[in-house]
């Protein structure tokens, strides 16, 4: 539990660097259109209520996929694998873009303590 709460509080402390950055602006927000626009599509398309829809659009970009939701209509199929194409780039940008960061942080705050 206490590695799990170490971790967290890295994940937010290099997010709150991060949000100085540009490039990782952008990708923020393409990412929570992406999301948006997924949410949006799979309750009007295919019918999910609005938290199976967040649900199923992130589990689909993160690509865990537990296969508990699915769409059932071919626009639904169709539409699923060109987001997933699209929005899995989106996603692993941002990742890319944070560890970055974070990286970068870790590797000044090693240098500052010599």
């Amino acid at each position: 539990m206490i590695s799990f709460l170490i971790t967290l509080k890295h994940l937010i402390s290099s997010f709150f660097h991060s949000m100085k950055d540009k490039e990782f602006q952008g990708l923020l927000v393409l990412t929570l259109t992406t999301l948006l626009s997924g949410t949006i599509f799979y309750a009007t398309v295919e019918g999910f209520r609005l938290v199976d829809a967040i649900y199923f659009s992130v589990t689909t970009l993160t690509t865990v996929g537990y296969g508990d939701l699915a769409p059932k209509t071919d626009l639904g199929k169709i539409f699923t694998i060109l987001y997933l194409f699209t929005g899995l780039g989106i996603i692993l940008g941002l990742i890319r873009k944070l560890t970055v960061t974070r990286t970068t942080k870790r590797g000044s705050e090693d240098r500052s303590e010599e």
